[in-house]
């Protein structure tokens, strides 16, 4: 039986406005459970990005997660933990179509990180079709000539370095869109901590001008509301707002802060 995938998160952020001409919210998927994968999925958000960088997350989990979001209307990003030629092809044969690639600082990164996601003669590729999920084992037609329509790369900047190449990097063919990741940036301007700093905005907002002035997407992450909302005025087409441990996080301790009461030393006090 013949089947198809889906359109990627490039057609979702096609003329840099997102579906239903808007900007495109999404949010970290970290936990590495499927469970919670799947009711994020639910949630009504735009876009999900399933980390490995600073997640529990290897292929098993991967894959997982990838089967248990499918059949909902929500695009998925994969992060890989390192720009890898070899884990960039186990992630797009497990069926992950959409690769955010991390720590992108030149050209010749970004052209690595494409090469990764195409087959020869335009790249490197390794050819496994018969055996991954991607092409449904061989039963999406014509896989191998059209794996490259199936497959969107944003790049992630995230130091000065990246940020001085930016440019650049927006001019590689294949690279769909860049994304910005404000702490890591903060850390390489000697600003560990403060992705608030004005030099830190002011570097985010330059790259959102030159991804404007290229004709492609920018997207980048930020949890605080008034962070969010400046740099989607600023042209952000699209942007994370959250993260599932995050949430559990801050939400677990309000209950703790709500039903228990703490003595001067810090300890429980009873009622």
């Amino acid at each position: 039986m013949p089947l198809r995938v889906e359109d990627t998160f490039r057609h979702a952020l096609s003329n840099q406005t997102g579906k239903a001409g808007r900007p495109l919210a999404g949010m970290w998927v970290c936990s590495g459970s499927p469970l919670i994968a799947e009711l994020c999925a639910g949630s009504g958000l735009d876009w999900l990005l399933v980390d490995a960088e600073h997640s529990p997350n290897g292929l098993e989990s991967i894959l997982a997660q990838l089967q248990a979001i499918h059949g909902y209307p929500v695009h998925t990003l994969v992060r890989p933990p390192v720009n890898d030629t070899v884990l960039i092809k186990q992630y797009l044969d497990l069926g992950a179509q959409n690769l955010l690639v991390p720590m992108v600082n030149s050209v010749a990164e970004a052209e690595a990180a494409v090469a990764a996601t195409r087959y020869p003669p335009h790249g490197v590729r390794g050819v496994g079709s018969a055996l991954a999920r991607a092409a449904r084992w061989n039963r999406v037609p014509d896989y191998l000539v059209r794996a490259a329509d199936t497959v969107s790369v944003t790049v992630q900047i995230e130091s000065t370095a990246a940020v001085e190449a930016v440019e650049d990097i927006l001019k590689v063919d294949g690279v769909d869109a860049i994304f910005v990741g404000p702490s890591d940036l903060a850390a390489s301007m000697g600003l560990l901590g403060q992705q608030e700093h004005p030099e830190v905005r002011a570097a985010v907002e330059h790259c959102l001008a030159a991804a404007k002035a290229a004709g492609k997407p920018a997207g980048v992450n930020a949890f605080a509301p008034a962070t969010a909302r400046h740099y989607l005025a600023a042209g952000a087409a699209f942007i994370l707002v959250g993260a599932d441990v995050a949430l559990l996080a801050r939400g677990s301790e309000a209950l703790a802060a709500q039903y228990i009461q703490t003595s001067d030393d810090g300890a429980p006090a009873s009622y």
